[in-house]
C-alpha cells in the first residue's frame, strides 16, 4: 500500500515544482501575457481560421504571404482594444464562425484576390477574433499584455499555416493544399451546428 508519511517532502516536493507553478490559478494572471498567448489556442474556430489565414496567403502568393497575416493582426489587435473597453461589435460570433467557412472556402478555390481585397477580407474577420478575445480579457490581466499574448499567438498561427502550405507546395501536387481548405470547411460547417 502506498503510504504518503514515508515520503520526504521536504526533498521531493522540488521535483513537482514545474508542475504546481503551471497549474497554479494565478499563474500568469498579473500581466496577462500568458492568457493572452493561450486565449486563441482554446477555440477550433480560432485556431483554424488563423491557419487558414497563413495557408490562403501563401496561395495569394508574392506581398499577400506577408501582407494578409499582418493586417489580419493589426485588426484583431483594434478589435481586441474595442473588446476591452466595452464597445460592441454586432455578430461576433458570426463573423469568427464564418471567417473559417469563407476561408476554407477560398482556400478550395485557390482564389487570388486583389491583395486590397483580400486584406479587407481578413480584416474584417480578424475584428471579431479580436473583439472576442479582448471581451474575455480576464480582470486580473493587464491590457496591453493580454493583447501582446494573443497577437503573438496569432502571429504563431498564421506561420504554422504558412508552412503547411509552403510544405505542400512543394511537392508539387497543390492539390492538397485544397485539401486542407476542405478541411477547414468541414470543421466550420461542424462547428456551425455544434
Amino acid at each position: 500500500m502506498f503510504d504518503l508519511k514515508k515520503i520526504n517532502f521536504s526533498k521531493n516536493v522540488y521535483l513537482f515544482l514545474p508542475v504546481l507553478l503551471i497549474l497554479h490559478p494565478d499563474f500568469g494572471q498579473a500581466t496577462g501575457f500568458w492568457h493572452g498567448l493561450s486565449h486563441p489556442l482554446t477555440g477550433l474556430d480560432h485556431i483554424l481560421a488563423m491557419v487558414a489565414v497563413g495557408i490562403w496567403a501563401v496561395q495569394v502568393g508574392g506581398k499577400a504571404v506577408w501582407a494578409i497575416p499582418l493586417s489580419f493582426v493589426g485588426m484583431m489587435i483594434i478589435g481586441g482594444i474595442l473588446g476591452i473597453t466595452g464597445v460592441s461589435i454586432p455578430f461576433v460570433e458570426k463573423g469568427i464562425i464564418m471567417s473559417v467557412l469563407i476561408l476554407g472556402v477560398l482556400i478550395i478555390a485557390s482564389a487570388r484576390l486583389p491583395l486590397i481585397l483580400g486584406m479587407i477580407i481578413v480584416g474584417l474577420f480578424a475584428l471579431c477574433h479580436g473583439h472576442a478575445h479582448g471581451s474575455e480579457i480576464p480582470n486580473t490581466a493587464i491590457g496591453i499584455t493580454y493583447i501582446i499574448g494573443f497577437a503573438v499567438s496569432t502571429v504563431l498561427l498564421h506561420i504554422s499555416g504558412i508552412c503547411i502550405a509552403g510544405l505542400l507546395s512543394k511537392t508539387k501536387k497543390l492539390q492538397l493544399l485544397r485539401y486542407t481548405g476542405a478541411t477547414i470547411l468541414i470543421a466550420g460547417c461542424i462547428l456551425l451546428f455544434f
